[in-house]
C-alpha cells in the first residue's frame, strides 16, 4: 500500500516542481512604484519562498488593464528587467514562482494610468455597464466609471497583451504564468451576465461568453506552453459586480473545454459556490489548485486536510502569507502560532507591514 500524500509533499505541475503542496495566493500589495518590481519586493517573495508555488500580485498585461496604483507591469523591457530581481531573490531561495497576469477591465479610474504617467485611460470591459461601488485611486476611493467597450480589434489586440506579458515573464525568470480569470476582472468580466451584454460572438451564450478566456489561455499556452501556464477561476464570488446566472453550466464547459489544453494546473476560488468543487475536480483531469471558502484566517490550517483526502492537489493560502513569511514551517510545526494581518498597511506604504513580519524562529529567539 501506498503511502497517503500529505500536504509536505513535493508535486509536479507542468514542468515545474513544487516542493510542497502549499502555494501562495496572488495578492496586490501595491508597491510597485512607476509600474517596476523593487528591491523590496525581491525581499517580500524572497522571504515567502517556502511555499511551494509562489502566485505574484497581479500583473497588468498592458497599461490599460492597470486597475490600481502602484501596480506592476511586464509589457515593456523595464519592467521585465525589474522583475529578474525577484525570480532571481526567490530562485536563490529554492522557491518557484510564477506571474499572474491580470487585466482589470472595468475595474479602475482614468486618475490611476494618468498618475502613472500614460494619460485618463477609460477603463475598458465586453459591455458599457459601470460597476457598482467604488475602486482605490491615487486620490482615494472613486466611483467606478462606465467603461469603454472593447471592438473586435481591440479584443484580439488584447489577448496579443497576455500572450506578449507571458513571454516577458519566462524572459523574466518566471517559472511560469496563471491568467487571472477570476474575481471581477476582465476574463471574469466576460463570463458574467451583467457585465456582458453584448450580442456578437464574444457575448450572449456560456460558449461565448466563455470565448475570451479560452483564447487569451490558447494563445499564452501557444507563446511559453501549456505545461508553463495556469489559469485562476472564481464562479459566482460576485466580486467586481459581476453576477452569473448560469454560472453552472458556463463553468462546466468552461472546464471541459480547457482541459484538452494539458495546463499546469487550475487554481480555483471557490467561495461563489463551494458545492461546484467537486464537478469541476471531477472534470478536470489536471493539477487543481484551491484556494477553499472560509472567512476565517485561523481556521484555514484545516486546508492541508484537502490534500489528505485528495480534494484539492495544492491548496492556497493568501492573508496568512503576508503575516507569517514562513508559512510553511508553521503549518509543518503542529500547533505553532499564526498571526495575523495589520490590513491598514495591506496595499502601499513602505517595508512597514510588509518586509517586517517575523518568523517562527526570530519571534522563539526574541
Amino acid at each position: 500500500m501506498s503511502e497517503q500524500t500529505t500536504a509536505f509533499d513535493p508535486i509536479t505541475l507542468g514542468s515545474m516542481t513544487a516542493r510542497n503542496r502549499i502555494a501562495m495566493a496572488p495578492m496586490t500589495r501595491s508597491r510597485a512604484y512607476d509600474t517596476l518590481a523593487t528591491a523590496d519586493m525581491a525581499t517580500y517573495y524572497a522571504q515567502r519562498a517556502g511555499a511551494g508555488l509562489i502566485v505574484t500580485e497581479g500583473i497588468q498585461p498592458s497599461m490599460i488593464g492597470q486597475g490600481y496604483p502602484a501596480t506592476p507591469g511586464l509589457h515593456g523591457a523595464d519592467q521585465r528587467r525589474a522583475w529578474r530581481q525577484v525570480t532571481d531573490a526567490v530562485h536563490a531561495e529554492g522557491g518557484t514562482i510564477v506571474a499572474q497576469l491580470m487585466h482589470t477591465g472595468r475595474i479602475g479610474h482614468p486618475s490611476t494610468t494618468e498618475a502613472a504617467g500614460h494619460g485618463p485611460l477609460t477603463p475598458v470591459g465586453p459591455s458599457p455597464v459601470r460597476a457598482a461601488g467604488q475602486v482605490f485611486t491615487p486620490t482615494g476611493l472613486r466611483d467606478h466609471v462606465v467603461p469603454r467597450a472593447l471592438t473586435e480589434d481591440e479584443i484580439a489586440a488584447t489577448v496579443t497583451d497576455f500572450a506578449d506579458a507571458a513571454r516577458n515573464a519566462v524572459a523574466a525568470g518566471f517559472d511560469g504564468v496563471e491568467v487571472h480569470g477570476a474575481n471581477g476582472y476582465l476574463l471574469h468580466q466576460f463570463l458574467s451576465t451583467n457585465a456582458n451584454l453584448r450580442t456578437d460572438a464574444w457575448g450572449g451564450g456560456p460558449r461565448n461568453r466563455s470565448r475570451l478566456t479560452v483564447e487569451v489561455v490558447r494563445a499564452v499556452t501557444e507563446a511559453i506552453g501549456a505545461d508553463r501556464t495556469g489559469l485562476r477561476l472564481s464562479p459566482n464570488n460576485g466580486l467586481g459586480d459581476t453576477a452569473e446566472e448560469d454560472h453552472p453550466t458556463t463553468y462546466r464547459g468552461l472546464v471541459s473545454e480547457l482541459d484538452t489544453f494539458g495546463l499546469a494546473y487550475l487554481h480555483l476560488v471557490e467561495a461563489g459556490d463551494p458545492a461546484l468543487t467537486p464537478e469541476i475536480r471531477a472534470a478536470w483531469s489536471g493539477a487543481l489548485l484551491l484556494n477553499p471558502a472560509g472567512a476565517d484566517p485561523l481556521e484555514h490550517p484545516r486546508r492541508l486536510a484537502l490534500i489528505d483526502d485528495g480534494t484539492a492537489d495544492v491548496v492556497s493560502f493568501g492573508r496568512l502569507f503576508i503575516s507569517n513569511p514562513d508559512l510553511v514551517t508553521r503549518l509543518a510545526a503542529d500547533g505553532a502560532p499564526l498571526a495575523l494581518p495589520d490590513l491598514s498597511k495591506a496595499y502601499g506604504g513602505d517595508h512597514t507591514g510588509y518586509l517586517d513580519y517575523p518568523t517562527l524562529v526570530s519571534t522563539r529567539s526574541a
